[in-house]
């Protein structure tokens, strides 16, 4: 983030209805209106409010290209859950691409520079968002001429900014590491920002999410796809679970501590697996925060729509995952599908690969059919029904889930935290293993519960929602030779790497034009 200019980041106001299931936006003319004509009444700011919420979602002013939020780079690398998607997944076992898309294969390589295009987007679009709350946070510092309900309002909509900057921030530092540094109380204007360290993100992030927690609406009883108090503690829990990696320093009960409040919130474990991944899943009992997606109104070539038309190719039915075609790009790796004793599905449900003329090894990148295809996401209802859009698809992406929170905490008990049990945290695990078995069949004993069994049923549980490169770090296992996957630093029988490749470096251009910054590690 080489400099930042605010000149009136309030030009943006949706103009549909405020609910953040329809997030079209259009730009206001700055030399016509001025903040103080936009922001009239609650509905104003309501409205301002889902642009944060859309930048998770969509890419510019109007879908699903054009207009584009951050200028100078394809549109298409500036989707937040894309980027991210590809920064999680991509460098993990669980996925691969065949496709000769600029750097894209650097990402399963694990050779990745410092001008990597993919790298700058999602760089790009986490300060992007950083920037839009920290003027909303300005822009409702001081908010007069409302009734107190009206302020109540206000102050809820502000502490839900608060949230998405914090969650921008967490993604930057478990990204990038030391990152630059910037807060509703730098001036408006040109400047560069200075380089925070890992540990004052980290204490940023803390502080912000407990400072937020009264001013959040209870868990469960926001609107659909806002963040509530739970989001706030599931992100501390993350947060806190991975502190060792952040600071050094071992945090892990008060990991359990936010996972018992989000356990006694009045959550339940979806009835089945695989309906949290379809077109109808917005309003699944255990989703946390989740990013909504709508065909009609929410259209990006990122976020879901890339997931499931990148996922589909070879023999699939493009009309069975409920679109009008597969892009033939992302498989799984033989050592991801190895984690499951059958891979049909019939034994364990989460097992959801589509194999038919696919082989399980993979001897060339570019063919779409060697490597198990995933077949978790789709743009079909519960129902069978299709999605709303064969182009653009319904299906919103988990942020947080409970099953989660359930391997979170069991994970933090057996890291040594207090506060929890592991009779608790085996009965946790067991219920993921109950609705993935179908009956007791896949529980396991008290003897079999530790850490490497807590990875891999992480794999098995959470694949393909942006946890495993996360995950791994925290395991000493993304870049070590303690755990080899094909194809892992780009070679097929795989190979460890360098250390420096746990993080991404920041992107060159902005380096070079800020003199604040500097590289992390070797890079």
């Amino acid at each position: 983030m080489k400099k930042i200019y605010i000149h009136i980041l309030i030009i943006f106001a949706v103009l549909t209805s405020s609910c953040v299931d329809d997030l079209n936006v259009s730009p206001i003319d700055p030399d016509d209106q001025t903040p103080s004509d936009v922001l009239v009444d609650v509905d104003a700011y309501k409205q301002l409010l889902a642009k944060l919420y859309g930048g998770l979602a969509l890419t510019g002013q109007q879908g699903p290209a054009g207009q584009g939020d951050i200028a100078g780079i394809d549109e298409g690398f500036s989707s937040y859950l894309r980027g991210y998607f590809l920064h999680q997944e991509m460098t993990t076992d669980e996925a691969v691409i065949g496709w000769n898309d600029q750097t894209i294969k650097d990402f399963h390589d694990l050779d990745w520079g410092a001008s990597d295009a993919f790298i700058r987007g999602m760089y790009s679009r986490i300060f992007y968002q950083i920037t839009l709350a920290n003027q909303f946070i300005r822009e409702t510092s001081d908010v007069g001429g409302l009734s107190a309900s009206e302020q109540d309002e206000i102050t809820a909509f502000r502490a839900e900014a608060r949230f998405l900057r914090a969650l921008s921030y967490w993604h930057a530092m478990d990204l990038f590491s030391d990152v630059p540094f910037v807060t509703e109380a730098d001036a408006i204007g040109a400047f560069l920002p200075e380089q925070a360290t890992r540990s004052q993100i980290f204490e940023y992030i803390e502080s912000e999410l407990i400072a937020i927690n009264e001013d959040l609406i209870a868990p469960g009883q926001n609107e659909y796809a806002r963040a509530d108090r739970a989001a706030a503690w599931a992100l501390l829990a993350k947060l806190y679970l991975n502190a060792e990696v952040y600071v050094g320093e071992n945090h892990y009960t008060e990991c359990i501590d936010y996972c018992k409040r989000i356990i006694d919130a009045g959550y339940s474990l979806e009835s089945d697996y695989s309906h949290m991944f379809l077109a109808d899943n917005q309003d699944s009992p255990e989703f946390i925060f989740q990013i909504a997606f709508d065909g009609q109104n929410t259209q990006s070539y990122g976020g879901t729509t890339f997931i499931i038309h990148g996922a589909v190719g070879g023999s699939m039915s493009a009309a069975a995952f409920g679109i009008d075609g597969g892009w033939s790009g992302m498989r799984t790796t033989s050592a991801f599908v190895n984690k499951f004793s059958d891979t049909s599905g019939d034994t364990d449900s989460r097992a959801m690969f589509y194999t038919d003329g696919q082989s399980l090894e993979i001897d060339d990148l570019t063919e779409f059919t060697q490597g198990y295809a995933i077949a978790k996401y789709k743009n079909v209802t519960s129902t069978g029904a299709q999605g709303s859009n064969a182009t653009f698809t319904d299906t919103d992406f988990p942020v947080f889930r409970l099953g989660d929170i359930y391997l979170t905490y069991a994970e933090a008990v057996l890291r040594g935290g207090s506060g929890g049990s592991t009779g608790e945290a085996l009965t946790y695990v067991n219920a993921l293993r109950e609705r993935a078995y179908g009956d007791a069949s896949g529980n396991i004993s008290a003897a079999q519960l530790n850490l490497g069994f807590i990875l891999d049923e992480r794999a098995r549980e959470l694949y393909w929602e942006c946890q495993r490169r996360t995950d791994l770090v925290r395991f000493g296992q993304l870049t070590t030779s303690e755990y080899i996957w094909p194809w892992k630093g780009g070679v097929k029988s795989g190979k460890a790497v360098d250390v420096r490749y746990n993080i991404f470096p920041l992107p060159a251009s902005d380096v070079a034009a800020n003199p604040n910054l500097k590289q992390p590690g070797d890079y």
